[in-house]
């Protein structure tokens, strides 16, 4: 008897952690009515205030990615990793950004006016720990970002005073080994003062922010323009020839790409304002948009001009565009070029600074990190203790970090994050509706309409997460029939013998629970593989030679066969009907290609880079565990209505995990995959409810009992 009760309690154990891992928020709880503010902090009496438009956010991506990515990272990739190759550099890093990119529109589309960006779509999508792996790791993307723009400034002002600055701080300071490379440098107190002035006009409102950032983005742009206009008079083409092009090889341009990713992070922040934003299923695609081509034309342009102008190994590392005229003499293009730094790296450390209280708002109001964060001020409608707490942590880094290593470091959370939202757009795709958003098809209903099912049948229309989200856009629940695609018009007569031969569903057959469990699986397990193939190619055929690189070379093609099967197995799957405002092109290519892109990029990042982001997810990781899994607020409800359910519930079967074949299919984090809809569906079953409840023969949808026969 002991030994069983043993076994139970460790059965039980393992299954309510999982449980616990992967619930997801209702979508229901974050849609609010666009006239109202946003929903409150906890104990604040005000919300976050609703006034951003598509420009502001178009500016605040802009002014995010145009300041250090111009002024800085160009210079530092193409004078140290890439050689004028940084070119190339950039468009991988965009290529990557755009994949990224779209699917994170369609994120904001489906889960509309919501603080926290990819941490909250995924909160909603696939789960409580991926969720916070994501925010954690967006909060070290933005801290990062925040410390290198004080950082790249202070450089920048130290190079307009000859490096008299620095002088006088280890003459006075002397020196220490900080947290970069080992290097011996003084401690960089203007940085920490810089950082510490732009938190408190963070913290003094949105509005101020805004006003500021949008008058630095002019002045910057302007200084752009002057800059690839004057530079066209000092131009040399034989820093380009000889081999100087590619000094360093494809391997440094891809090295170069995995740093210049840090240069692409604009849509992140947009994507984290839809709670402040006035039309966030609209304005959201669109300043992602714009942003993402505004700043790949602005670093290409300031690339090309660089490296035509400066020999690549005599580029100055910590102001680069400014000394570039000053070698040639020109001065005054110097001090125009430093006006335009000024303001671009400001805005840059505004927009990366902007969002990262959010993030944490929106963490700690879920109860996954401090509640106390999570305060909203009635004067300003910012989230303050957020703003100082991260603001001071920004600060402290910017004092001890090499700005180098600060850019590298943030590459990686970014690249994390953004290959896990693809992930979240790839798993939407292939979910039939979750509970609640009508009777979803089951394993036995086959990949054809069934009674009920049908598109234009009352309570069958199929809803995405996004229901309750967008005004007027929850009505609609048509499914992709009647439209011709592209590849059709192409093929002609062959796309459907194409299709046939392909074992490809019907376009109007929608996902059912197996075939959505089915995606799922696929996809975790191509996420994994494709961390193992770029390792293989990376560290076994790139930087291996003779068998070594044979065997790798055979285990790279065993693992993209492996891959390439499991594309396949996802492309015979029926997808969600569900039309939004925006949707992802190409999937479930293009979220395959940004996770292969990014995955790919992770690894080419330095082995001390990974030290240090393993330290912060171990951070993390133990706050989750001590904190959040505690006191996040489903945990509370949960409990709230442990509390109130009935006290004669059978000890031998209240807790015993539910018969999988009776449970309906609420996406992926279904109760199978670990719900807490079984303990009271197991009173009912027994007749120990606490409610009245009706008849039924098992588990059905919310709303949808099915009588007994």
């Amino acid at each position: 008897m002991g030994a069983w009760l043993g076994h139970m309690s460790l059965s039980d154990t393992w299954y309510h952690t999982c449980s616990r891992l992967l619930r997801t928020k209702p979508v229901g709880a974050m849609a609010t009515d666009p006239g109202d503010v946003a929903e409150e902090g906890v104990g604040s009496g005000a919300g976050l205030a609703r006034v951003l438009t598509t420009v502001d956010l178009v500016s605040l991506g802009v002014g995010s990615c145009v300041g250090t990515g111009m002024y800085v990272v160009a210079g530092l990739v193409a004078k140290a990793t890439a050689g004028p190759g940084v070119i190339l550099s950039f468009v991988i890093a965009a290529v990557a950004s755009v994949l990224s990119g779209v699917c994170y529109a369609e994120l904001g589309v489906r889960v509309p006016r919501t603080t926290g960006s990819a941490y909250t779509y995924s909160y909603v999508t696939v789960g409580e720990l991926a969720a916070f792996v994501i925010g954690w790791n967006l909060i070290l993307e933005y801290v990062i970002g925040t410390a290198a723009g004080a950082a790249a400034l202070s450089s920048m002002f130290d190079s307009l005073a000859n490096h008299s600055i620095s002088a006088f701080m280890t003459s006075h300071l002397g020196t220490l080994r900080g947290l970069g490379k080992g290097e011996d440098t003084p401690p960089d107190l203007l940085a920490l003062a810089i950082a510490l002035g732009v938190t408190l006009v963070v913290a003094l409102g949105v509005r101020n922010s805004l006003s500021v950032n949008n008058f630095l983005n002019g002045v910057n742009l302007l200084a752009w323009g002057f800059t690839v206009a004057a530079a066209l008079f000092f131009l040399s083409a034989s820093n380009w020839e000889g081999g100087n092009f590619l000094p360093y090889g494809w391997s440094g341009v891809m090295k170069g790409a995995a740093t210049c990713f840090y240069a692409f992070i604009g849509f992140d922040i947009i994507a984290t304002t839809g709670e402040e934003a006035r039309s966030p299923d609209t304005a959201i695609p669109y300043a992602i948009s714009a942003s993402l081509a505004t700043c790949l034309t602005a670093y290409l342009s300031v690339s090309v001009v660089l490296t035509l102008l400066v020999p690549y190994r005599l580029i100055d590392g910590s102001a680069p565009l400014m000394q570039m005229f000053a070698a040639h003499g020109f001065l005054w293009g110097k001090y125009v070029v430093a006006l335009g730094s000024v303001a671009g790296l400001t805005a840059s450390l505004l927009g990366s600074l902007f969002p990262m209280p959010r993030v944490i708002y929106a963490m700690a109001r879920d109860g996954l990190l401090f509640r106390f964060l999570s305060h909203v001020s009635a004067r300003t409608h910012t989230p303050v203790a957020a703003c100082v707490l991260s603001g001071g942590v920004a600060a402290l880094l910017a004092l001890l970090l090499s700005l180098a290593d600060l850019i590298e470091m943030m590459s990686i959370g970014t690249l994390l994050a953004y290959t896990l939202v693809s992930v979240c757009v790839l798993l939407l795709r292939y979910q039939p509706p979750p509970l609640g958003d009508g009777p979803a098809p089951q394993e036995g209903d086959g990949l054809v309409h069934q009674e009920g099912l049908g598109p234009n049948s009352e309570g069958g229309a199929e809803l995405s997460y996004h229901a309750g989200g967008a005004a007027g856009a929850a009505e609609e629940s048509d499914f992709h029939t009647g439209h011709t695609s592209l590849l059709q018009r192409l093929l002609g007569s062959h796309y459907h013998t194409l299709r046939r031969r392909l074992a490809l569903p019907d376009a109007s057959a929608p996902p059912t629970a197996a075939t959505g469990r089915l995606v799922t699986h696929c996809t975790l397990l191509f996420f994994v593989l494709a961390f193992v193939l770029w390792a293989a190619v990376i560290f076994g055929m790139e930087q291996g030679g003779g068998t070594g690189a044979g065997l790798s070379g055979l285990v790279a093609a065993l693992v993209a066969a492996a891959m390439a099967k499991l594309l396949m197995v996802i492309l015979q799957q029926p997808q969600s009907g569900r039309r939004l405002p925006y949707m992802a092109p190409g999937v479930p290519f293009v979220p395959v290609a940004a996770i292969l892109v990014n995955s790919y990029l992770m690894l080419k990042l330095s082995a001390l880079t990974w030290i240090r982001f393993a330290v912060w997810g171990a951070i993390g990781l133990l706050i989750y565990g001590c904190y959040g899994v505690r006191n996040s607020s489903l945990e509370l409800e949960l409990r709230l209505q442990q509390a109130h359910a009935s006290s004669y519930q059978r000890y031998d079967d209240a807790f015993l995990p539910p018969d999988q074949d009776d449970m309906p299919y609420q996406g992926w984090a279904a109760p199978e995959e670990g719900g807490y809809q079984h303990q009271n569906q197991r009173q009912e079953d027994h007749g120990y409810q606490s409610g009245p409840v009706s008849s039924s023969r098992g588990r059905t949808n919310q709303g949808f009992d099915e009588d007994e026969a």
